[in-house]
C-alpha cells in the first residue's frame, strides 16, 4: 500500500481511522527546521469543527488530536507527527464485509486488500488529520506565500445566504441524509515560475494532492469548466502590467503549468457524505440478494464543511514540493 507523496519534500502517511496511532513522516526538511503544537493548533482545530460552521453538523466522534512531534533517527531523519485514536467503535463496521456500503470503498477494499477496514481504514476522512499536520509544516516552508480557503456553496446553495444553507443542513440531518459542497481556494504571493510544463505542472501536482482528500469529485482552475463555453476572444486574458497581472485572471494564476504572478485560484467539488442513516439498498455478498440497511455510527452531515483547511494543506504541500 503506497501512502507516500513527493520527491523534494516527501510525506508518508501511516495508520488508519481505528488504529492505535496515525500520523505522517516528512522527509527533506532543512536541518534547522522546527515546529510546535502551537504552530499547528489553529489548523488542527479547524479540521475538527469546520471553522465558522461549528460542530453541529460534524461527526459526534471526538478526538483530542494533540500531536506528538519528534525527529526520527531512521535514514533521512524524518519529522514524525503522530496522533492517538482514543474514541473508536469497531462494532459499527462489522456488517460491511458482507454488505458493502454504497459510495464507500468497502467493495474495492475487499477485492484489493481482502478485507473491509474498521472505520474506513486508510480510506477514512480521519486520515486528513496527518495531511493537515503536514500542511502546517508546508505552510511554514513556503512563507510568505499565503493560502486561504472557504466553503462557498452547500447542496447547490450559495453560502452568502447563511440562513438558507443552515436550513438545508438541518433538513438533511433530520432526514438522515447528507450534502456536498464546493470549496474555493486562493493563494497569494506565489512567485512567477513555479511548476513544470508537463507532468509536474502546478495544477497537476495540486490536483494530485487534492484528489487524495476523501470525497473530492472535481477541481477547476480559474474559469474552469466555463472555459469550454467561451470563445477564445472571451477566454484569452490580456496581460496589463509588466509583472504579469492579467485583466481577469481567467487562468487561475497558471499558464503552461507555471505560475504567472496572478493569485492562484481554484475550486474543489466534494460529494455528499456517503455514510447516512437513511435506509439504502446494497448487494449482500453472502446471499447474492439486494438488501435494505441503514448505516449506524457517527458521521458528518456535510464532511465538506471541514475541508477548507484540508484543501489549504494539500495546496501548501504541492507548492513546497515545487519551490
Amino acid at each position: 500500500m503506497n501512502n507516500c507523496f513527493g520527491k523534494r519534500i516527501k510525506i508518508e502517511i501511516f495508520g488508519e481511522s481505528h488504529s492505535e496511532v496515525l500520523g505522517v513522516k516528512i522527509f527533506g526538511l532543512p536541518e534547522d527546521f522546527s515546529i510546535s503544537y502551537d504552530d499547528m493548533r489553529a489548523d488542527l482545530e479547524a479540521r475538527k469543527g469546520g471553522a465558522i460552521w461549528g460542530e453541529k453538523w460534524a461527526t459526534p466522534r471526538k478526538e483530542d488530536d494533540i500531536p506528538t512531534i519528534s525527529f526520527s533517527e531512521e535514514e533521512g531523519k524524518p519529522l514524525i507527527i503522530s496522533f492517538q485514536n482514543k474514541n473508536i467503535r469497531p462494532s459499527d463496521y462489522s456488517a460491511f464485509t458482507e454488505t458493502p456500503r454504497p459510495g464507500h470503498a468497502d467493495f474495492v477494499s475487499l477485492h484489493r486488500f481482502g478485507k473491509v477496514f474498521s472505520g474506513g481504514g486508510i480510506f477514512s476522512g480521519r486520515m486528513t488529520l496527518p495531511l493537515v499536520a503536514a500542511g502546517t509544516v508546508a505552510k511554514k516552508l513556503i512563507s510568505p506565500i499565503v493560502i486561504n480557503s472557504s466553503v462557498v456553496e452547500v447542496g447547490g446553495v450559495n453560502c452568502a445566504d447563511y440562513q438558507a444553507v443552515e436550513t438545508l443542513l438541518n433538513e438533511a440531518l433530520a432526514d438522515g441524509d447528507s450534502l456536498g459542497a464546493i470549496v474555493e481556494c486562493r493563494c497569494d504571493n506565489l512567485p512567477i515560475g513555479i511548476g513544470e510544463p508537463f507532468f509536474d505542472s502546478l495544477e497537476s501536482v495540486i490536483s494530485h494532492l487534492i484528489f487524495s482528500i476523501p470525497g473530492v469529485r472535481g477541481i477547476e482552475f480559474g474559469d474552469g469548466f466555463n472555459a469550454a463555453r467561451m470563445k477564445g476572444s472571451e477566454h484569452n486574458d490580456a496581460i496589463i502590467s509588466v509583472d504579469g497581472k492579467c485583466a481577469k485572471n481567467g487562468a487561475g494564476g497558471i499558464n503552461g503549468g507555471i505560475s504567472n504572478g496572478n493569485p492562484l485560484y481554484f475550486r474543489v467539488a466534494f460529494k455528499p457524505t456517503s455514510s447516512i442513516s437513511k435506509v439504502q439498498k446494497s448487494i449482500s455478498l453472502k446471499s447474492g440478494t439486494i438488501e435494505e440497511f441503514s448505516i449506524k455510527g457517527r458521521h458528518d452531515c456535510c464532511f465538506a464543511l471541514r475541508t477548507p483547511i484540508i484543501v489549504e494543506s494539500a495546496c501548501a504541500i504541492a507548492i513546497a514540493e515545487l519551490l
